[in-house]
């Protein structure tokens, strides 16, 4: 696993560094299979340490967990110890998701483009009605049910999910959620 442990405007020591990677090899190792890489981030924010951990995982969800403290070393822990209970409840909801599950999760493979946003031009008719596209990459579409769409999209904390139906191997569905807090999801017929 690779790791960047940084400090904005704080300089962050060997021993620190080494308590990290250890104490996070520990906790990914135990609740999570294939770990990719590991971004910590150390602040100062007042009289508090304010430490940011980032874990991507090889199923492509991204766990996210901040901590903050009057020492460096007891946010850390802090942040370590949100870590843990997300991975935690992540595994355990993989493993009733996927108990019946003999296949793996297939990926298909689509374009995803950022445009650029037209704030501030309200008030000017734009020179043309095709969008700049300011960067194109390369994504993955799992192919899962809705409750386990619904899940990925909990447990990564993003707005919306795309999929494609297992049940039905139908095209493109989206899950999403709405305002109102619940869950929506686009079935094309």
């Amino acid at each position: 696993m690779q790791y960047q442990i940084t400090g904005k405007q704080i300089d962050i020591g060997e021993a620190l560094q080494t308590h990290v990677r250890d104490n996070v090899d520990e906790v990914v190792g135990k609740y999570a299979g294939r770990p990719t890489d590991a971004n910590i981030v150390f602040s100062k924010s007042g009289h508090e340490y304010v430490c940011e951990a980032t874990v991507h995982l090889s199923t492509g969800l991204t766990a996210q967990a901040k901590g903050h403290e009057p020492e460096i070393y007891a946010a850390f822990d802090r942040c370590s110890e949100k870590l843990e209970k997300q991975l935690r409840r992540y595994k355990r909801r993989l493993k009733d998701h996927h108990r019946d599950r003999a296949q793996p999760v297939e990926l298909s493979a689509a374009s995803s483009y950022i445009l650029a946003s037209s704030e501030g031009s309200e008030e000017s008719e734009p020179d043309s009605l095709q969008p700049m596209i300011i960067a194109e990459m390369e994504t993955k579409i799992p192919s899962l049910t809705v409750g386990e769409a619904v899940m990925q999209m909990e447990l990564a904390g993003a707005p919306v999910l795309v999929f494609r139906n297992e049940k039905q191997n139908a095209g493109v569905n989206i899950v999403y959620r709405r305002d109102d807090g619940n869950i929506g999801w686009i079935d094309p017929a």
